[in-house]
């Protein structure tokens, strides 16, 4: 009699969303990609890792749902089942909180390795919406990834910060710690573009971005006054159809399962452009 062998379900896939300045959008962007995973079917789990801050929470929707934490998991006052909020909108989408009150000493290599192992056997997609800069919970959220969204605005002050973020990406991750791993697969995110500054010099264009950061560029999210509406009443701006910024979400999302889907600035098609650049249709 033959034993048939199950195969072991594939883990889940860890992607930190980071950045190396302050408002660029990277939470508005962690809370879109992560109910954009959910909505095309993927179980994905949303974890904010800015502690002493939380604003995750209040761009969900849920922080009047908040009763544990991403610290009281890994300081053991609650088991992880405790502490994930279940979305409302989508069945296929939680949210871990972090503490508003700990400091980001509280985050333990450990604590987080822990936790991330936990949540890779029962979700497909880990999105880590990292604080900005390159301190202790930065390098705590991207340290385990297996891919990184850069978020940056076009920007000179953005543009360099985000290449720093990139060098720590490239040497201060376990991958890059380990030598026998693929490195971390890093993208570029680019939010709040404005044609018309862009026009007026008063903005860097798509392209000397792409020509300083010098990875494959993930999508291009306009300047849109329905993100600040969106995020007033919890609601992620992919949900909140129709505008700008929300199609352009939609856009992005798919790119991150390996899906080809046009790059558009506005209603203009960019995919010459981005072949020439990266040598891959967007």
């Amino acid at each position: 009699m033959t034993t048939q062998i199950k195969e072991a379900a594939p883990l889940g896939k860890i992607i930190v969303i980071t950045s190396g300045k302050g408002g660029v959008g990277k939470t508005t962007s962690a809370a879109a990609i992560s109910a954009g995973l959910a909505k095309l079917g993927h179980k994905t789990v949303v974890i904010d890792f800015d502690v002493g801050l939380r604003n995750l929470d209040m761009i969900m929707g849920c922080e009047r749902r908040v009763v544990f934490d991403f610290i009281n998991v890994i300081q053991g006052d609650a088991k992880l089942r405790q502490a994930l909020i279940k979305d409302k909108r989508l069945d296929t989408l939680s949210i871990l909180p972090t503490s508003q009150t700990r400091d980001k000493d509280a985050l333990t290599m450990e604590g987080v390795e822990a936790v991330l192992e936990e949540l890779k056997q029962e979700f497909d997609y880990i999105i880590c919406d990292s604080p900005a800069g390159i301190e202790r919970g930065a390098q705590l959220a991207m340290y385990f990834a297996d891919e990184a969204v850069v978020v940056t605005n076009p920007e000179v002050s953005s543009v360099r910060d985000s290449d720093r973020v990139l060098g720590l990406l490239a040497s201060k991750t376990r991958r890059a710690e380990s030598g026998s791993e693929e490195p971390v697969k890093a993208q570029v995110l680019l939010t709040r573009h404005d044609q018309g500054r862009i026009d007026r010099g008063e903005m860097m264009t798509v392209e000397d971005v792409l020509d300083i950061l010098a990875v494959p560029l993930l999508g291009i999210i306009p300047e849109s006054q329905a993100v600040l509406r969106a995020s007033n009443v919890g609601t992620p701006i992919i949900l909140d159809e129709p505008s700008d910024a929300s199609r352009a979400y939609q856009d992005t999302v798919p790119r991150l399962t390996g899906e080809e889907v046009e790059m558009r600035i506005g209603n203009e098609r960019k995919a010459g452009l981005f072949q020439r650049l990266f040598g891959r249709s967007a």
